[in-house]
C-alpha cells in the first residue's frame, strides 16, 4: 500500500502502524482517516500479522482533527458533514474491532481523536510525559465519534467530568483511570511495548480474536441466563476448536504449542 501519512513496519509477526504528520502532531484529515482504515482493514486479513502497535512519528501520538479540516467540514453541507464524521467513526470502530491484539505506544499528547485511538486500541502504554484530552468541548465541539471508545475506556463517572471540562490528563491520571495500562519513562516506552507484545505472542491468535468478540459481547450485556447461555456457548465452541485442543494438548505435555515459534527465531 503506497501512503502519504501512514508508515508500516513489520518484524516477524509484528506490525507497527506509525502516523507520519509530525508537523501537524499527528493530526487527522481526510487523508489521514481513510489511510488508517484502508490499513486496519489490510491488516485484518493478514493471518501473518499477530500483534499491531499503533503510534506516532515525531513529538506526539496525535494531536486529533485538524482543525483546518474541521472548519471546512463545520461549512460543509448537512449530508457531505455527517459523511465525512462517518469516515472517522468506521476507522476508529475498524481499530476497535481488528482480530489482532493492538497496543497504543503513547508519547507526547494525545488529544480528542488521539485520545479516541489510544482507547480503541485494546492496550495503552504510555510514557510519563504524555498528556490525554478530550478537548472538544472547548472548540464548542463534542467528543462524539471517539465517545464509545473513552467511555468504554475510563467509564461513564471520568467521562462525565473530563467531556464537560476538557482538563488535560497527565499519564499518571490516565493510569489512575483506567486509560492507559502502563505508564513508564520515555526510554523505556519500546522496552515495555516490546514486553507485552511477547506476552501477547504468547496466546493463540483465535483464541484471543474470540476473547475480543467476548468482550465486546459481554460489556453490553446484563448478566442474566441469556448471557450465561451466550458465553456458555463462546467457550463451547472455542473449545471444539484446533487452536484450543493443540494448546491444551501442549500444555499436558510440556511443550510448546503451534503458534509460538522458537526463542531463537524470536530473537
Amino acid at each position: 500500500m503506497n501512503h502519504q501519512f501512514i508508515e508500516i513496519e513489520q518484524h516477524d509477526q509484528i506490525a507497527t502502524v506509525w502516523i507520519n504528520r509530525a508537523e501537524l502532531h499527528n493530526a487527522f484529515n481526510t487523508q489521514v482517516i481513510a489511510e488508517l482504515h484502508a490499513t486496519f482493514d489490510a491488516l485484518n486479513v493478514r493471518d501473518d500479522i499477530r500483534v499491531v502497535i499503533l503510534a506516532g512519528r515525531g513529538k506526539s501520538f496525535s494531536a486529533g482533527a485538524d482543525l483546518n479540516w474541521m472548519k471546512a467540514q463545520s461549512e460543509a453541507s448537512a449530508s457531505d458533514n455527517q459523511t465525512d464524521a462517518l469516515k472517522l467513526a468506521k476507522m476508529l470502530h475498524a481499530l476497535a474491532t481488528l482480530k489482532q491484539p493492538t497496543i497504543a505506544r503513547v508519547h507526547g499528547i494525545a488529544f480528542g481523536g488521539g485520545m479516541g485511538l489510544a482507547s480503541a486500541c485494546d492496550i495503552c502504554v504510555a510514557s510519563e510525559e504524555a498528556k490525554f484530552a478530550t478537548s472538544e468541548v472547548r472548540l464548542g465541539l463534542a467528543p462524539s465519534t471517539i465517545s464509545p471508545y473513552v467511555i468504554r475506556a475510563i467509564g461513564t463517572r471520568q467521562a462525565s467530568r473530563y467531556f464537560l471540562t476538557a482538563e488535560r490528563i497527565s499519564a499518571q491520571q490516565a493510569l489512575n483511570i483506567g486509560l492507559a495500562h502502563e505508564v513508564v519513562t520515555a526510554d523505556q516506552l519500546d522496552v515495555k511495548v516490546n514486553e507485552i507484545t511477547q506476552a501477547l505472542l504468547l496466546g493463540g491468535p483465535q483464541a484471543q480474536a474470540s476473547s475480543k468478540q467476548l468482550i465486546q459481547m459481554v460489556e453490553q450485556q446484563e448478566l442474566n441466563e441469556d448471557l450465561l447461555q451466550q458465553t456458555a456457548q463462546h467457550i463451547a465452541h472455542v473449545r471444539q476448536g484446533l487452536e484450543a485442543k493443540d494448546g491444551l494438548n501442549a500444555f499436558l505435555n510440556k511443550h510448546s504449542p503451534s503458534w509460538i515459534k522458537t526463542l531463537a527465531t524470536q530473537e
